[in-house]
């Protein structure tokens, strides 16, 4: 069974996923409300997180969407450690997550079927080990930007969707760096645009 390798991540206009002065305790850096506010405001998200009301249209559809079809996520650790606390004991995510890291950890098991194991040998490991437990499902590289680099690097995305806010940030964390040389190219899946954000899906042509 084929297992579609995904990245879904959502930047700014220019091409940053987190604006300056970001670490583990302000991941977004300044501008962290443009980049994570349509998320949070979104049914299916607050649904997800336990919580009522929010805004039933097309994003919260796209979101959705996600949800149903991710069987097993990939991160970088620096995501780990600033989202656990927010993400609590019933993490959204009600899946497998595979945590990429140089510090050896035991498998954390949480409420709705989330769990977080920490992969010591490499991003292919990592892959391999979610897709083992996806059930058929996507696996998702969640992030940061070095995590997602690293995979479209390697050339083992097999499809990219971007949440573009319409917004500058100027500086920060900027998603398409360190990819190496030559092109990737992208054919258009889908583009969805609404007052929040433009949602661009390509899929990676090998």
């Amino acid at each position: 069974m084929t297992v579609t390798v995904t990245a879904d991540m959502v930047m700014s206009l220019d091409g940053y996923i987190a604006g300056t002065d970001h670490s583990v305790t302000n991941p977004a850096g300044h501008g962290a409300d443009r980049i994570g506010g349509w998320i949070h405001a979104q049914s299916s998200w607050r649904e997800r997180t336990g919580l009522n009301g929010g805004e039933a249209d097309q994003e919260s559809d796209i979101m959705r969407e996600w949800f149903e079809s991710t069987g097993a996520v990939v991160m970088g650790r620096l995501m780990y450690d600033s989202g656990a606390d927010f993400w609590g004991d019933n993490p959204p995510f009600r899946a497998p997550v595979f945590v990429l890291t140089n510090r050896p950890a035991p498998t954390l098991v949480k409420e709705g079927g989330t769990s977080f194991t920490f992969v010591t040998d490499g991003i292919h490991s990592a892959l391999d080990r979610a897709k083992a437990v996806s059930a058929g499902r996507d696996v998702d590289i969640a992030g940061g930007a070095h995590t997602v680099q690293q995979y479209l690097r390697a050339r083992l995305v097999d499809e990219l969707q971007l949440h573009v806010i319409p917004v500058l940030f100027g500086a920060g964390l900027r998603l398409f760096d360190n990819l190496g040389l030559g092109s990737h190219d992208l054919e258009p899946i889908r583009v969805v645009d609404t007052p929040g954000a433009t949602h661009l899906k390509y899929r990676v042509l090998k």
